[in-house]
């Protein structure tokens, strides 16, 4: 009897506030994941706290290093996109430098867009594998919100490379793959390191592996799953990911 009174208390207790949500994902993540399962769904909060961060990031390579400089040292960093664009006519050359220029700003630009649509799509691969895969009950939403609070992590890189920018970084040197020290391969000469090598120990790297973590918490949570379920559902994707760019990262002068 006692059981029966205290559930349906607990069912219609009072939901988290979203910066309760958002602090507690740093702190005790389980909390924001269970509210986040009894239905409170609100996500603005976080998506507004990177999206902030992100373009005072923006700022500061913009203002410090400069886009242009960004799509040389891009360039300069894939051997084989650098000798593409050496044996291009001039004018062609020119026009691959512009396109790389601006279409490296203009994603940067558009980070808020950019952000909902991997959210949407990251979203909807977890949904169907946590749910077909693990025989989860999570519904699409509430992955999707899961995501933005499991991403906050995120901001510390975000931040970390605008303090090594404003600390006199020099711009030829600035990497807009991989602009801070939080994974081994920041240490690391891309020109002068096995492609393989370099990628693996950027993908290593501690941010992204704590939101990896708090998304496969998150998942399993949302699904009624196992944490194990979470874990394999989430890593098993990343390594996948981490394995398709063993060849070096793209240029964008690919394009």
């Amino acid at each position: 009897m006692s059981d029966q009174a205290v559930q349906p208390a607990a069912e219609t207790a009072p939901g988290l506030t979203q910066w309760q949500r958002v602090s507690n994902i740093f702190s005790a993540p389980s909390k924001t994941f269970e509210d986040i399962r009894r239905g409170n769904r609100s996500w603005w909060m976080p998506f507004l706290i990177m999206v902030l961060v992100g373009y005072i990031f923006f700022a500061a390579v913009t203002t410090k290093i400069g886009w242009n400089q960004v799509a040389q040292n891009a360039i300069h960093m894939n051997p084989k996109a650098e000798e593409r664009m050496q044996q291009a006519p001039p004018a062609q050359r020119d026009i691959s430098m512009k396109f790389t220029e601006y279409f490296t700003e203009g994603i940067s630009a558009a980070s808020p867009l950019v952000l909902l649509i991997a959210a949407a799509v990251m979203a909807l691969v977890l949904w169907g594998t946590i749910n077909f895969l693990f025989a989860g009950k999570a519904t699409f939403p509430s992955i999707f919100v899961v995501l933005m609070y499991a991403w906050l992590p995120g901001i510390i890189k975000t931040l970390l490379g605008t303090i090594v920018i404003y600390a006199g970084m020099a711009p030829e040197a600035f990497n807009i793959r991989n602009f801070a020290p939080t994974n081994l391969g920041a240490f690391l000469n891309p020109l002068e390191t096995n492609p393989a090598v370099y990628a693996l120990a950027s993908a290593i790297d501690f941010t992204t592996i704590w939101m990896l973590v708090l998304v496969s918490i998150g998942v399993a949570i949302v699904a009624g799953a196992k944490r194990s379920s979470g874990y394999i559902a989430v890593f098993g994707w990343w390594a996948i990911l981490v394995w398709r760019v063993q060849d070096g990262p793209p240029s964008w002068a690919d394009a």
